[in-house]
C-alpha cells in the first residue's frame, strides 16, 4: 500500500511540476500551480518522514 501511494505521489509530483513550468512561461496561472506542487510534495513525502514509534505495552 505504501509503495503504491509513493508511485502515485511521484506521478502527481511530475504532473504538478509540468504545470508549474507552464506557469513560469505564463501559460497557466501560478497561483494554482505553486500550491498544487507544494501540496503534492507534502502529501507524498510526509508518510516517508514518519517514524515507527514505540507507544508502550498497553
Amino acid at each position: 500500500m505504501n509503495r503504491i501511494r509513493l508511485i502515485i505521489g511521484i506521478l502527481f509530483i511530475l504532473i504538478s511540476y509540468y504545470f508549474f513550468i507552464l506557469s513560469l512561461m505564463q501559460l497557466f496561472p501560478i497561483w494554482i500551480s505553486a500550491p498544487l506542487l507544494f501540496a503534492t510534495l507534502v502529501f507524498t513525502l510526509a508518510p516517508l518522514a514518519t517514524k515507527k514509534r514505540f507507544k508502550g505495552f498497553n
